[in-house]
């Protein structure tokens, strides 16, 4: 057979190729599970297996941008290992075929990896490999045809379909993927209270804080999902077992039925640098969680609610936090007044006040272990603290940092929260002079934010602003800057901006 002379149809060809076995695995994932999809598959085990420095550096340069990072980066680096392909099978198809073969088994053993995907988790990766070779087979083919202009026509037919079914398998996967059940959405909205009032006072969003209420849209995310997962409400199961006096498996139908509760928390990540965004408040609703554990009767010696969410992650809670009468703690399905988004843990997650998410806030929650602090959560594996209690902190929202203000008086603003105590005080300071007290803004609840501002006096040029906040306990946030490994971050918040 005629050898394949132009490296631009060579390389199209193991592009082509590729794309059609992800799209081919990603179709057939949307039967399965979505994160059976190959492309899915191998990039949660890349994030498994990233070192934790790495990852802290990724949320911090890239925010909630990370995981689109992660995947536009994976798509080059297999999109340049297609044109590999595509270059060395000049003279055959096998060398090509053998390359996306072998990518396609990584997607097969990433499958059988994941603990969310089930007995046919692997069968998509596997139709990948069968699809990107017979694609590849195909296009090398026609390629290389004798007669110039028939093969040119049969490239093209054949590259053409390729392009059209890639795409449209890429689609279909995805709407596969999110398909869930409208009714008993429609039927958990019913039983969701609208969100209360906010009380006067509650935020000072006039002069640069947030809104006292975070809209679901722009709360922030921060997990270890690549796609989020679909779970349908009708056979969601919560399992609460391990060191209690009876297991309990419990449907989203049992939960509405028994006393419901809705709370206003603000959460926070442990992932937030000082003067980070990654906290927000809003009204969730659902089932105290203590409710639940004392139906199924807490053993002598537990220590952790040890939780699992639909796509395999885990969190350990110490049992006392969601025991707690003062603290609430929820088995939350609503979220300001609307069923929990599906980024945010529809259809039921844990909401519980005064500890970081990752030990706290699990989503797509569908088991919950009690056991002892000895079996080691997804985080603690990476060296974060099996015990996270949120820290006293404050930010400077207004000014920003290297802002440039008006010089003479200016009203600064931030927020500050230390849940489950409250904020007592805040006290900001220009280029280390003495503190000034911030006017607070209406308290909600020691689980909730609160607002500050203050009046300064900015002199013409480079001026550095700094705050600190002290809660309702007496303690005030420290001045000593410590990273957030292993259980968050610590020190003032100060900026710089220029008066003039």
């Amino acid at each position: 057979m005629k050898g394949m002379r132009s490296p631009a149809i060579r390389a199209l060809s193991g592009v082509l190729a590729v794309a059609a076995a992800l799209a081919a695995g990603h179709l057939l994932a949307g039967l399965v599970e979505q994160n059976a999809s190959p492309f899915l598959a191998v990039g949660h085990t890349a994030i498994d297996l990233t070192p934790e420095p790495v990852k802290a550096l990724a949320i911090r340069w890239f925010g909630e941008w990370d995981k689109l990072v992660l995947l536009a980066g994976m798509a080059v680096v297999i999109g340049a290992l297609a044109v590999v392909a595509g270059l060395v099978s000049r003279r055959g198809p096998a060398p090509g075929a053998v390359l996306i073969a072998a990518f396609g088994l990584l997607g097969v053993v990433a499958s059988a990896a994941r603990p969310d995907v089930g007995a046919l988790g692997p069968l998509p990766s596997l139709a990948a490999v069968v699809v990107g070779v017979v694609a590849f087979v195909a296009l090398h083919r026609a390629g290389t045809a004798v007669e110039p202009s028939a093969g040119r026509r049969r490239f093209l037919v054949t590259a053409g379909g390729l392009a059209v079914g890639s795409v449209l398998g890429g689609f279909g996967g995805s709407a596969l993927a999110q398909r869930s059940s409208g009714r008993a959405r429609d039927a958990l909205a019913r039983r969701i209270p609208a969100p209360g009032p906010v009380p006067g006072g509650a935020d000072f969003a006039g002069v640069g804080t947030p809104a006292f209420r975070t809209s679901n849209a722009d709360f922030y995310r921060v997990d270890t999902a690549l796609a989020v997962p679909r779970v349908d409400p009708d056979s969601w199961r919560l399992r609460v077992r391990g060191m209690v006096g009876r297991e309990l498996e419990l449907s989203l139908d049992d939960l509405l039925r028994r006393p419901q509760e809705t709370r206003t928390i603000t959460v926070t990540c442990v992932s937030n640098e000082v003067g980070g965004p990654y906290t927000s408040t809003a009204e969730f609703t659902g089932v105290p969680f203590r409710d639940v554990l004392r139906e199924a009767g807490v053993r002598a010696g537990a220590e952790q609610v040890f939780s699992t969410s639909a796509d395999g992650y885990t969190a350990g809670t110490p049992v006392e936090a969601l025991l707690d009468p003062d603290r609430p703690a929820l088995l939350a399905y609503g979220m300001n007044g609307e069923p929990l988004p599906a980024e945010h843990g529809f259809p039921v997650r844990m909401v519980t006040s005064g500890l970081y998410g990752y030990v706290s806030a699990t989503k797509w929650l569908v088991d919950v272990e009690l056991t002892t602090f000895d079996r080691e959560t997804y985080w603690e594996q990476r060296g974060w603290a099996e015990r996270a209690p949120i820290k006293v902190q404050s930010r400077i929202d207004r000014p920003k940092p290297f802002e440039k203000v008006a010089a003479g008086r200016f009203t600064a603003a931030g927020t500050a929260w230390a849940q489950p105590h409250g904020i007592a005080r805040v006290e900001v300071r220009v280029d280390g002079g003495p503190w000034r007290d911030a006017q607070l803004s209406t308290e909600v609840s020691g689980h909730t934010w609160r607002m500050w501002r203050v009046e300064l006096d900015l002199p013409t040029g480079g001026r550095t602003v700094e705050c600190r906040a002290t809660d309702r306990n007496g303690a005030t946030q420290t001045p000593q800057r410590v990273p957030t490994v292993p259980d968050g971050a610590t020190g003032w918040h100060s900026i710089f901006c220029t008066a003039r």
